[in-house]
């Protein structure tokens, strides 16, 4: 019996140096593994990042478009808006040439009817002095408006 336990000493040895092999095998498999892995997993990182990034570009180039686009419609909104204030102006300025002839007319017809210098006959024609305020002459003296035009405003 030594001698089958000699033996199998020795076999056992022998057993554990292969258990030890396969062991060291299955490790250095398992190491290979989790390497491949691990380079798989950072390449797909790579990948992801790099996605974003095209992402964001396109985001960025978008968004800079929208601005112009935004922009230029700021620019023609801000000339529109230039062009009605410079037509109010003129109209402004109309008002009140329009409203001193208006009142300048006001002021003749007042006149014409409170005076007696000129008054319509029977016939409805207007008969005048030449010292009358209806006589053309006499009209120089009038404060005359001038009328606005767009070339006054520098818009």
């Amino acid at each position: 019996m030594a001698s089958t336990s000699g033996n199998s000493s020795g076999s056992s040895q022998t057993q554990n140096s292969g258990s030890e092999g396969d062991l060291q095998l299955l490790m250095d498999q398992r190491k290979r593994k989790r390497m491949q892995s691990n380079r798989e997993s950072a390449r797909r990182s790579r990948m992801r990042k790099q996605k974003h990034l095209e992402d964001l570009m396109a985001q960025s180039a978008q968004l800079s478009k929208d601005n112009n686009q935004i922009l230029t419609k700021i620019n023609i909104t801000s000339q529109y808006y230039i062009n009605v204030e410079a037509q109010n102006s003129i109209l402004r300025a109309q008002v009140v040439e329009l409203s001193q002839r208006l009142d300048s007319l006001n002021e003749i017809l007042n006149f014409i009817n409170t005076s007696g210098t000129g008054v319509y006959d029977s016939d409805q024609t207007l008969q005048t002095s030449a010292d009358s305020f209806m006589n053309l002459t006499n009209l120089l003296y009038l404060n005359q408006p001038i009328p606005a035009s767009a070339d006054m405003f520098p818009y």
